[in-house]
Order: structure tokens, then sequence, then C-alpha cells
């Protein structure tokens, strides 16, 4: 458990700099490798929420803490990374405090935001934060789909979820500090979710940011380079593209794949429900 005291623990004031930087690298090493035994249980995970979002569903994360922070922050990177609107991912975020201890919070904020064709991932180090649990109990009420990711074995949310997925990352170097070992695995766990649905969702194409906002320099120059490498048209041939379609990369690279207008790529690709893939034809739609 991360509330656990660290086998070293009386060690650590004793330490130089490095040795306490190395021992925290060796935690982090083996909560990460951890996650192994639990892949099986993240990709139905994956393949189920998937299933919810490509029905018009939506995804909530929530949490308290550092589990809340995270899932606010792997819910903010979807929009630029993916290309989906804000509010195909959710992040209810109780904070610090009290908030966290109440189980009618969660259970209120997921009778307010979370219906039927949705999924919830409920993130808690513990597996036992109220505010989580309520969220659980209401979300189960509705008819959402439920995954719990907490760091530890056998736990209430576990047992109240779907799908489980129980990492046990061990004592923290800090005891309780659950930003540490616990914070890194549920942030390792997040990006393999998110990226595992929208990558089953068609948002990405052959390993691309084929959804990417080109919000700014890095990110324009991101588009243009993965228009070019995709359709072979060279620097100018695919910013003017990029200009047609809006800004879009998927539909530039329609464009010049297919020989298509910026309207026939744009309408083609909402028929295949975002699925750059099954747009080229490459595959069906999903």
């Amino acid at each position: 458990m991360s509330e656990g005291t660290h086998p070293r623990a009386d060690e650590i004031d004793g330490l130089d700099t490095l040795e306490l930087l190395q021992l925290m690298h060796a935690e982090d090493r083996s909560a990460v490798a951890a996650v192994s035994a639990q892949l099986a249980a993240i990709a139905a995970a994956v393949d189920a929420i998937a299933a919810r979002l490509r029905a018009g569903g939506s995804l909530h994360y929530f949490g308290a803490g550092t589990s809340g922070r995270l899932g606010a922050l792997d819910a903010a990177e979807c929009p630029p990374t993916f290309g989906v609107d804000a509010s195909v991912v959710q992040a209810h975020d109780a904070g610090d405090g009290e908030a966290e201890d109440d189980g009618r919070r969660g259970c209120e904020e997921a009778r307010a935001h979370v219906e039927p064709r949705d999924a919830v991932v409920a993130i808690s180090a513990s597996g036992k934060t109220a505010y989580a649990l309520g969220a659980v109990e209401e979300a189960r009420r509705a008819g959402a789909l439920v995954v719990g990711l907490s760091c530890a074995a056998g736990t209430p949310l576990g047992a109240a979820s779907d799908v489980a997925i129980e990492i046990e990352t061990g004592p923290e170097v800090i005891a309780g500090s659950t930003r540490l070992k616990a914070g890194t695995v549920q942030k390792v766990v997040l990006n393999m979710i998110s990226t595992g649905v929208f990558t089953r969702l068609g948002r990405t194409y052959r390993g691309r940011m084929v959804g990417v906002a080109p919000a700014n320099t890095k990110l324009a120059a991101r588009a243009q380079g993965l228009v070019s490498d995709l359709t072979g048209a060279d620097r100018a041939g695919a910013e003017r593209a990029l200009a047609d379609s809006g800004g879009s990369a998927a539909v530039a690279v329609l464009m010049l794949r297919g020989g298509l207008t910026a309207e026939e790529a744009r309408a083609r690709l909402e028929a295949a429900r975002g699925d750059l893939a099954a747009a080229l034809g490459e595959r069906t739609v999903l």
C-alpha cells in the first residue's frame, strides 16, 4: 500500500542527494514495471471505452488530490492531441482537503454529468477515496461503463468497477506521498487509456497526430510535416492543403491522397466518424 512506510525509511535522512535520487529512481522503475501485470485489464478498458465513445458517449475522469489533477491533465491533452471536442473527455477533480471524503459530492457530480452511454474512469491511489466511490456508485446506477484505477489490490473501487485496474506500487519513499510512484503509474496508465482509445477510434494514423490543432508555430510545422510525409506533397503543397482545410491535417491528407475538395474530404471524414484510415478506404468504419 502507498500509505505504508518504506523499508528504508529510517535511512533516508542519512542518504546523500545522489543516493536519495537513486532510491527514488529505482522505486519508480519497479512501480512502472508493475503495470505489465495489468495490461490485459487496461486493454479491456480501452476497448470498452472506445465502444462507448464510438456510440456517441463521453469519457469522464473522477478523482481527488493528485489523482484528480492527473485526470484533469490527461483530459486537457486530448483536444490538442487527437482533435476531439473538449466535451469528449471531461475531468471532475475534487481537489484536496475535505472534498476527498465527500462521497455525496462525487455522486452529485456524476449525476449532473454522466449519461448511460458514457464511460467513467475513477482514479484513486488507495482505491478507497469516498469522492471517487460516490461517483462510481452513481455512474453504475446510470448505466455507464465504470473503470477503476488504483495502486493497491482488492480495493473497494476495484470491486465496484466493471473493469478493475489495480497496480500494486508499494510504499512511497515519503510515506503517503502518492504524487510519487502512485502518481507516476497513474499517469502511465492514463496515457495508455486515452492514446489507446483514440488510436482505436482512428484519431491517429500510422503513428501520427493527424488530429493535431495547429495552434502555434511548432504545431503548424508538425501538421505540415505529417501532411507532407503521408502524401508526398512538398511543403508548399501541404501548406496550401492545410489552409484550404481550415487547419485540419486529416482533411488535408484526404484532399491530397484522394484528389478531393476540402468540402468533399471533410464530408468523407465525417462519414467515417473521424477515422482517417476508414475515410481512405483502408478499413471499414467501425
